[in-house]
């Protein structure tokens, strides 16, 4: 398990600048890119609606009044992450994001809150790719953005992120989900049906892996380990 050495008020953090600035951008982007690194900071969502994911519209949206207190802190925690490294498409998913100032804030604002954080886990789904320049980037985005708003019905989806693709075409994009069960319904609608079908055509190579985020006690610590049913 990692150590958390630092906390960082919630104050400190959010008066910090947009933490998607800290987002890394292709080497070399294309002009008909439409995929954006993470929209989290660009807009508002009304009260015990949360953005999660680069999607800002309605059907997108976190509602926290369906949520318990600890997926609530961590779903606002995780809308900072951001990559670390230009690479993340073929870096280790464990170093590639800035899960310490994640956690800083998560256990900061646990602490804020009066709230005795217990040892808990979340289900991850890392998926990376490799799509052709060939691909419609557009009609990659509308099968994504049909598939993404079915997922957050269940309303257990508590971050999703995609990066751009970079000079090779290759790309990740990972889900954070309260747990197992709540991504199953989500990979059962005809939006998701739709996306894989269009898989085979639009990516040149793919590949799903499972994650478990555990967070300790007090958010004193925490680990992602493969996934094992």
């Amino acid at each position: 398990m990692q150590k958390l050495l630092e906390v960082v008020s919630p104050k400190a953090l959010a008066s910090a600048s947009n933490p998607a600035a800290f987002a890394l951008k292709s080497e070399e982007p294309e002009a008909s890119q439409v995929l954006p690194m993470d929209g989290n900071a660009q807009t508002t969502a009304p009260k015990d609606l949360l953005i999660v994911s680069p999607y800002t519209s309605r059907p997108h949206l976190l509602d926290l009044t369906l949520l318990d207190h600890a997926q609530i802190l961590l779903a606002k925690a995780l809308t900072m992450l951001a990559p670390l490294t230009a690479s993340y498409a073929t870096s280790p998913y464990f170093s590639s994001f800035n899960w310490k100032a994640v956690f800083s804030l998560l256990a900061a604002s646990a602490k804020a809150d009066g709230y005795a954080w217990k040892e808990q886990y979340f289900y991850v789904i890392i998926f990376r790719s490799q799509i052709p320049r060939s691909t419609s980037r557009s009609d990659l985005a509308a099968l994504d953005m049909k598939a993404h708003a079915e997922a957050m019905a269940g309303n257990g989806l508590l971050k999703y992120w995609f990066g751009t693709p970079d000079s090779q075409g290759r790309n990740l994009a990972t889900c954070i989900w309260r747990r197992r069960e709540d991504a199953l319904p989500g990979s059962s609608g005809e939006g998701h049906k739709a996306a894989m079908r269009a898989t085979i055509k639009m990516y040149t190579e793919w590949q799903v892996e499972r994650r478990k985020l555990i967070v300790g006690d007090n958010v004193q610590d925490w680990d992602i380990v493969p996934w094992t049913d």
